[in-house]
């Protein structure tokens, strides 16, 4: 599949109630139409992860993919995508001076515990037809 021009490429746990809903945060605040999504469990997902040599074992929620340019992975991603809503979200970058250690294994003990907290579905969301652009197969 050819990946689509000037789109950052949003690769999420397609599973997970707290991904769903972090996904249907960024559409709403992505005023830019700067963001595409697709499940980590995907063949379009785990083809892009293998292509950058992502260990699915050490990431398993988030991937931040700038196509040519470079791919972010937990609280990496997570800042990157947040701080590009522009106004008060900005503010949100001045956790990138914290070490990238601490924020990822505060970022992990989410990750962790995602499904106990906020519950897991059977299988991966199916957009609503008006979102459906948004998701690449």
């Amino acid at each position: 599949m050819e990946l689509p021009e000037n789109k950052k490429i949003v690769l999420f746990d397609g599973v997970c109630n707290l991904c769903n809903s972090s996904v249907q945060y960024v559409i709403k605040k992505d005023k830019k139409d700067e963001y595409r999504f697709a499940a980590l469990q995907s063949s379009l997902g785990q083809k892009l992860l293998v292509e950058r040599n992502i260990d699915t074992q050490s990431v398993d929620s988030i991937v931040l993919i700038e196509p040519g340019i470079a791919y972010y992975t937990k609280s990496a991603a997570a800042l990157e995508i947040i701080g590009s809503f522009g106004g008060i979200y900005t503010l949100a970058r001045i956790f990138k001076w914290l070490p990238q250690g601490f924020r990822n294994s505060v970022y992990d003990y989410v990750a962790k515990n995602r499904y106990k907290w906020y519950g897991k579905q059977e299988a991966c969301m199916i957009p609503t037809p008006e979102l459906k652009a948004k998701f690449l197969e």
